[in-house]
């Protein structure tokens, strides 16, 4: 279907942004103007100055949001549209304009003495500063002279061409081939088409497209093994040159975040792996598999257990189910699905999948490609979750503290999947519904909790092994991930050789210690969500102090408004116990 054919009530509005493309073009002559910051250079250590400094980047800063928003949106519309293609690239070439004027700002700041750093940071005319200040002032000590970070500036191209070879490696010169399915059709074999067969139905074609996808990492398992090596060999130099304790605490202290987050994680999902091992034990149960093997973890335990919704029933759905958070969040629910806010249709050229953005000052948005599965129902509450996380943090704070951190994310979307799933288990009597909701709960932990939590241990173990001396081989490397996939998937399913190679095909380990954050994000939504339901007003008010809170202080300090303290492990143990719980209920039902 072509975006012409659609009714405007189902596009989100652009306009909001610029009335035109002709006003956007006024407003990208405006802003080359305005980044010149060269008169702030050598200034910074009177107050005023870094006043005005911090006026002017925040005026820049959110004209060049919308100038790229804008643009982007555009582009995802339908991305044929040459001139979107092109206006999308000339607004990020003004943000890299915009990054260099201002790269002398951290640095110089930085080289202050420390009690004029803490004069700025008590200051009432920098108060929407006050964190930037006090994580600059903790930062201090890892930084080194002039000239050294000036050489360290210079590596920083160099150590990112670790990620850009496997980004070429994985996305244009392997080759997966064509597999023939069981209709005697010829596809192309690629990522996508991968991910659909191994959620599909056939098992013979799951079985085939999972040996063939990983005989191509295989045949450059070498390759692939020393580029991962030349990255965690870069984070240890990082670490090293700034004094850290260790690759682990430098990627944490950055984000804000104790150590012993981490290590409560994986402590915890240690624990509760007997109960996981019970649940890969029932997929083969319900699948009436003699051998469960790697290939069948995502197959389907129910069929036909589509809600079958309009978009219009979808969201009426969703704001039934999010009602425990009151009045208010439901009234912008509906006010974001009346005005605009939603892009919903699947068309020519759009592009594919959903997302949530925002721009300050302004409402968000979020694009969808609908379509009336059970999936999509709850791809709505997900990314209205990150919208409406978006809409109190940019009502509440100051433009400098709006933004919050990539560590809580995914808490707010993933706390209305978690409330609309158990709204919807309450209201069914369908028994097929009824499993379908607790499978996906389940495989929701699985895929994000515990499988999650073993590529940040198998990050961990490779680290460590590299700092104490020991290089990365393919084979030191494949023992340790087939060593973790034992432990975590247990006996009720065969670890095929394949699986111990699959270190080598996730992009995520080449963001050294990102992939913590949606184990860590999943653990406090669903603490979170249990609260509201238990505790109801009390918790929605602390809930909605965290959703205005923003990026006001460290992620974790934060989420504690919320009622969720991750430096404990009882939050941890509450989310595995959730789990133990939906275990038991869909077990129940499997006898029944």
């Amino acid at each position: 279907m072509e975006r012409s054919a659609v009714e405007s009530k189902y596009k989100w509005h652009v306009e909001d942004i610029f009335s035109s493309d002709e006003q956007w073009e006024k407003s990208y002559t405006d802003i080359q103007a305005e980044l010149d910051f060269h008169a702030f250079e050598n200034t910074l250590n009177d107050i005023e100055s870094v006043r005005k400094l911090f006026a002017q980047e925040e005026q820049v800063g959110q004209k060049l949001e919308r100038l790229y928003l804008y643009a982007h949106m555009r582009h995802d519309e339908d991305s044929r549209v040459a001139k979107y293609t092109s206006m999308q690239s000339r607004a990020m070439s003004l943000f890299v304009k915009y990054s260099s004027a201002t790269a002398f700002v951290e640095p110089e700041l930085t080289a202050l003495d420390e009690s004029i750093l803490k004069g700025y940071a008590a200051d009432s005319r920098l108060k929407d500063y006050d964190y930037f200040f006090r994580r600059l002032i903790e930062g201090k000590k890892h930084i080194l002279s002039a000239p050294e970070e000036r050489i360290l500036a210079q590596c920083g191209e160099v150590h990112a061409q670790f990620q850009n070879i496997f980004s070429m490696i994985d996305n244009a010169d392997i080759r997966f081939g064509q597999i023939k399915t069981g209709k005697g059709e010829k596809i192309d074999l690629t990522h996508g088409t991968y991910g659909v067969i191994l959620h599909g139905t056939d098992r013979n074609l799951r079985k085939k497209a999972f040996t063939q996808y990983y005989d191509a990492y295989i045949h450059l398992t070498n390759t692939i093994a020393a580029t991962y090596y030349g990255n965690v060999q870069k984070d240890v130099f990082a670490a090293r040159v700034r004094k850290y304790d260790s690759c682990l605490s430098r990627a944490l202290e950055g984000e804000d975040v104790n150590v012993c987050v981490y290590d409560n994680l994986i402590s915890a999902v240690h624990d509760s792996l007997p109960v996981m091992h019970r649940y890969i034990a029932l997929r083969g149960k319900m699948l009436k598999l003699s051998r469960q093997h790697m290939y069948d973890i995502y197959a389907p335990l129910v069929e036909d257990a589509d809600l079958k919704l309009s978009y219009e029933e979808a969201c009426d759905l969703v704001v039934q189910g999010l009602s425990p958070l009151g009045e208010e969040y439901c009234s912008l629910l509906k006010k974001g699905f009346a005005e605009g806010w939603v892009d919903v249709c699947e068309t020519t050229g759009k592009r594919s999948g959903a997302y949530s953005t925002g721009i300050y000052g302004l409402h968000p948005y979020v694009l969808l490609n609908y379509q009336p599965t059970t999936h999509d129902v709850f791809t709505i509450a997900h990314e209205m979750g990150h919208s409406l996380h978006t809409y109190y943090s940019n009502a509440a704070q100051p433009y400098p503290k709006a933004d919050y951190r990539i560590f809580v994310a995914e808490v707010a979307s993933t706390v209305n999947e978690v409330l609309l799933l158990k709204y919807i288990l309450s209201q069914t009597e369908d028994k097929n519904i009824k499993k379908y909701l607790l499978n996906y709960f389940l495989d929701m932990i699985r895929t994000t909790l515990h499988r999650q939590t073993m590529f940040a241990e198998f990050e961990y173990l490779a680290h460590d092994a590299v700092e104490k001396g020991t290089p990365l081989t393919s084979e030191y490397l494949n023992d340790i991930y087939l060593g973790l996939n034992k432990k975590y998937y247990g006996k009720a399913i065969v670890h095929d050789k394949q699986i111990a190679y699959e270190w080598s095909r996730i992009p995520h380990f080449y963001t050294s210690f990102y992939v913590y954050k949606y184990a860590t994000g999943i653990i406090s939504a669903i603490s979170i969500a249990n609260r509201i339901l238990t505790e109801g007003e009390s918790a929605v008010k602390d809930y909605k102090a965290f959703l205005s809170s923003g990026g006001s202080d460290g992620p974790v300090e934060l989420l504690r408004i919320a009622g969720v303290d991750l430096t404990k492990k009882e939050v941890f143990q509450a989310a595995m116990h959730a789990f133990e719980d939906t275990l038991a209920q869909l077990e129940g039902m499997s006898e029944s």
